[in-house]
């Protein structure tokens, strides 16, 4: 089994996935990394000020990419198949901060996400874990010129180490050594996303979570930011062009150089939320070292999911749309919130 990359699909990774995993720093097995908080009613005003230090974290450290990556990867290990007493279904639970979780392959590297999140929830103890990661999430994209989420926050926090998902529901960008993308949920041989083609394996995992096919479209297209790190997904150059130090342009037209080099990157501007992954993956005369994986380039191959990705490549606007609902939808999988309709801000 191989594992996701960076923002989706890397799906988040992907949505994308890995072929290889790395840890970046030793963390005690199957033990919260952080104390859990009681589960204690969140006020609006806590919400708002928790948001306002996301915003000024994502400023300045330029992260935005790697938070939309912690909440896809806490969001996206739901099934809907499972009916079991909440949160065994996985979802957008918080549990992606305790391990074993944490240790997952397609996880590596998100220790650092989760203790930039920490210094906020130390903040705002009673906002979510949960919560913090999807907030994060939503407002990289929004502060880097994308859609405004319309998102809901009250989330519930699973309890610790034992409510954390299962390993291998996340997709893989490349196939295995066997020719394989994906395999079978760790402890459940009758759960598997394995499949000899990228598009049949992006259904199997997308699918279980309730998503569609336009929605796995709008959802990869996330990849307009962020890179794959060797050291994380196993996948991309030490460093391109684009990702060597020289400055890279964010959403908001500012022109910023301070952010880890290395890795390769989709989109020559890969702090810039917009529909250029759209543009570049079909693009021949694309830059070579602008990455295109297997199951970037299945998009505009497969029946079902070109006539979107040829609809977000010639609308940016039609590309929001979709994005928008499909992000809100992904980062309310599984969660319960309290209250039970859950608060706006």
């Amino acid at each position: 089994m191989k594992i996701s990359t960076s923002s989706v699909l890397a799906i988040a990774a992907s949505l994308a996935s890995p072929a290889i995993a790395f840890t970046t720093t030793p963390i005690n097995t199957n033990v919260c990394r952080r104390p859990l908080s009681a589960l204690a009613a969140v006020s609006k005003s806590d919400l708002e000020g928790a948001q306002a230090a996301v915003d000024e974290l994502l400023n300045e450290k330029n992260c935005g990419p790697i938070m939309i990556r912690l909440a896809w990867h806490d969001s996206g290990t739901f099934d809907k198949d499972i009916t079991d007493e909440w949160p065994a279904a996985g979802g957008a639970v918080g549990s992606i901060r305790c391990n074993p979780e944490l240790l997952h392959g397609a996880n590596a590297g998100l220790d650092m996400a989760v203790d930039f999140m920490q210094g906020i929830k130390d903040k705002f103890p009673d906002v979510s874990y949960a919560d913090l990661y999807q907030m994060a999430s939503a407002r990289a994209v929004a502060l880097a010129g994308g859609p405004d989420i319309d998102m809901m926050y009250g989330r519930l926090d699973s309890a610790g180490p034992d409510e954390c998902s299962l390993e291998g529901h996340l997709p893989d960008a490349e196939p295995g050594p066997d020719g394989k993308y994906g395999g079978y949920v760790e402890g459940k041989p009758s759960v598997s996303t394995e499949d000899k083609t990228p598009y049949g394996h992006l259904r199997k995992v997308f699918y279980r979570m309730g998503l569609n096919d336009e929605e796995i479209v709008a959802l990869s297209g996330a990849h307009t930011m962020g890179r794959a790190h060797k050291d994380r997904s196993g996948l991309g150059a030490a460093k391109t062009k684009f990702t060597d130090g020289k400055p890279v342009e964010r959403g908001d037209g500012e022109k910023v150089d301070n952010y880890r080099v290395g890795g390769s990157a989709w989109t020559k501007q890969w702090l810039t939320f917009d529909n250029s992954y759209f543009t570049t993956i079909p693009d021949d005369d694309a830059d070579p070292e602008l990455l295109k994986l297997s199951t970037d380039k299945t998009l505009f191959d497969d029946d079902g999911f070109k006539p979107f990705a040829e609809k977000f490549r010639d609308s940016q606007d039609a590309f929001f749309e979709s994005y928008a609902e499909a992000h809100k939808k992904l980062s309310e999988l599984g969660s319960k919130f309290e209250p039970k309709g859950g608060i706006k801000i």
